[in-house]
Parts: C-alpha cells; structure tokens; sequence
C-alpha cells in the first residue's frame, strides 16, 4: 500500500537549522531547498505520493492554488485559511493511507483521530532527508539493561501505536 506524505511546509522550514537559515536570507531560498530536498526523496521512494502545503492566509490569493513539481503537488492555502485546515481536510480524505509530517501537535492530534500516522518535522527530516542511519522506532525503544525484558500482551505497545510504526516503517 503507497502512503500520502502530507508536508506541512514551513512547520518542516522552520523546524530545520539549514533550511530556516535560507529562509532568513529569502522566503522562496526555503522553500526551493526544501522542495529539492523531497524531489531527492521522491526518487528513492516514487511509490509515495507527496503533498507540500503552504500558508498563503497572510498574502495569498483568494483560491487554494496548486502546482506541480517533480511529481509532488505543492499547495498553496488562500488568503484567510491556514495550511493546518487544508492539511486536515487532506487527511479526513486518505485516513490510514496519510502520513503528515509537521512538528504542529494540533495536526499530530487530528492525525491520530482521523486513523493517519504522523511524524515530527525533525524525526523525518534526520531520518529521510538527510540520508542518517536513524529511525524514529529507535526512539521509541526503552535503553537496554542489565536483565531481559519481560513479555507478554501487558508490555505490548498499544495498537494505534503499532500501526502508526508499522507505517513509518514504509517510509
């Protein structure tokens, strides 16, 4: 099953040291970084479908507008809206298949009650953009000691938790 990466983009800017600092010389330095960034991610995982979503509540136009661009889809909000509202109608329409990927714990929420999964800014873009051997079950795992752990349905992460890493697995 392809997943839809559903990107909260300037939440993704403003969460990363090398694209929030191109950001600070021009807007648009950001945003192309971080869009080059995804269209290196795209080639190694083209069964995924990517959405880019940007504010425009501020100065954008009166209609949502779309782009295309190496096979993502990069959406504008219009003016008045906020990305996270065109990011959460996004999700209510793929459910299981959505994975956002925003730092924004409003949107992380609503992912979890919608079915989708989601990970943080930071956790995708060390463990996908940057190519590092990192993976975000890594973080969930308690530290190793001494005796062994014990098992059995109690000590059994929770379901939506197991499905949530099962998808981010695919990622």
């Amino acid at each position: 099953m392809s997943l839809h990466l559903i990107i909260d983009g300037y939440n993704v800017i403003r969460q990363s040291p090398y694209l929030q600092a191109l950001e600070a010389r021009e807007l648009e330095l950001g945003r192309e970084a971080l869009l080059a960034k995804l269209a290196g991610y795209r080639q190694y995982k083209p069964q995924h479908k990517i959405t880019v979503v940007f504010d425009g509540w501020l100065g954008g136009g009166l209609k949502e507008s779309r782009d295309r661009q190496a096979g993502m889809v990069i959406i504008y909000s219009r003016r008045g809206e906020r990305a996270d509202e065109v990011i959460k109608r996004l999700l209510g329409k793929e459910r299981s298949r959505g994975v956002v990927v925003s730092s924004d714990r409003e949107l992380q929420d609503y992912a979890g009650r919608v079915g989708a999964a989601w990970i943080s800014a930071p956790e995708f873009e060390m463990s996908h953009l940057a190519g590092a051997a990192h993976s975000p079950e890594a973080e969930d795992e308690e530290p190793s000691h001494s005796r062994p752990a014990k098992k059995g349905p109690s000590h059994r992460p929770p379901k939506r938790q197991r499905q949530r890493r099962q998808r981010l697995k695919k990622l």
